[in-house]
């Protein structure tokens, strides 16, 4: 009764109010809130403090910006989707509210698209190299378990494109990359597609801040060949598997177009089946299906690889259990 009281009385007050009902649609900035508010920061931050005290925010960091969104917590959750869902939508406060929100994500969707725009011509070069990208959706897809998903976790999710395939099949969507530019770009796709239980985050994919055994899935999508230690990411990524959960691992196989090293980055060209299942064995994961995707078209010259690799029901830690 004591959190529900607490968020009920942090909840009652009309900026507050406003706050959580723009929080409910989208990530948002201080910078964003305030051009939405017209209110001073400091004000509008001993808001957004009072919000994360209560449990209805939590608040996270990425590069320089600080982003506030509505906190994972059931109960809170629904307190504040309770109190949002109650507010009259002609009220001329909420109308206008959302109306510059409007104008803040369409400030967004300008920035993501010059960035798509500098970097297509790249992105085309690679997605060239191997088979339409849609036959390694369907791939993936294939290997995602029927039943309905508490949880999942994309690495490396670059523009979120994991996240936006599989977010209907599970309650909540978490994605992880290191670049504020892919991310932003990330979530403007994932707010345009209307996905509000689907959030992206700066963070590590070598040290990630979940707990052991938080997600029923995790992929790893064209991630492995930009890491130095790839072996140590399946490891951290079989660490938050649930038991029972399962790994889907999409690369390249071994290749030699050196000039993807040299002008793309990639610090290894492709990977072999048994690397990739030595590496999952090791992380205490049994490894069920492999699907090989040959090159498909006169420019393309690589194949895709998947691997799709289950964390044993009867392991309980992150990095135990041997396959079988």
């Amino acid at each position: 009764m004591e959190a529900l009281l607490t968020g009920l009385r942090a909840a009652g007050e009309p900026t507050r109010l406003r706050l959580l009902m723009l929080l409910a649609r989208s990530e948002l900035t201080v910078s964003e809130l305030t051009q939405i508010l017209r209110q001073s920061q400091p004000r509008v931050s001993r808001h957004l403090k009072l919000l994360c005290e209560a449990g209805l925010l939590d608040r996270f960091r990425e590069g320089s910006w600080v982003f506030y969104r509505l906190a994972n917590q059931t109960g809170e959750g629904d307190l504040v989707q309770f109190l949002v869902q109650a507010l009259p939508a002609d009220d001329p406060v909420v109308a206008r509210d959302l109306e510059r929100l409007k104008s803040v994500k369409e400030a967004r969707v300008q920035r993501a698209a010059a960035f798509f725009r500098e970097n297509a011509d790249e992105w085309d070069l690679i997605r060239a190299l191997y088979v339409p990208e849609v036959k390694v959706e369907d791939a993936l897809s294939a290997l995602v378990p029927d039943s309905r998903l508490n949880a999942i976790l994309d690495l490396g999710t670059g523009t979120g494109r994991m996240l936006e395939i599989f977010a209907d099949k599970a309650d909540r969507a978490e994605g992880v990359d290191l670049s504020p530019e892919m991310l932003s770009f990330a979530r403007t796709r994932l707010d345009d597609a209307g996905l509000t239980h689907v959030h992206v985050r700066q963070g590590d994919i070598f040290d990630l801040t979940f707990v052991d055994g938080e997600f029923d899935l995790v992929t790893l999508h064209q991630v492995l060949h930009y890491l130095d230690d790839p072996a140590a990411s399946i490891q951290e990524a079989a660490r938050v598997l649930s038991p029972g959960g399962r790994l889907l691992i999409a690369d390249f196989a071994p290749h030699d177009l050196d000039f993807l090293r040299d002008e793309q980055a990639h610090r290894r060209l492709g990977f072999a089946k048994a690397e990739i299942s030595d590496w999952c064995r090791s992380a205490g994961l049994e490894v069920v299906k492999e699907v090989a995707l040959p090159p498909d078209g006169d420019e393309a010259k690589l194949t895709v690889l998947i691997w799709a690799a289950e964390k044993p029901a009867e392991t309980g830690g992150g990095k135990k259990g041997e396959a079988v």
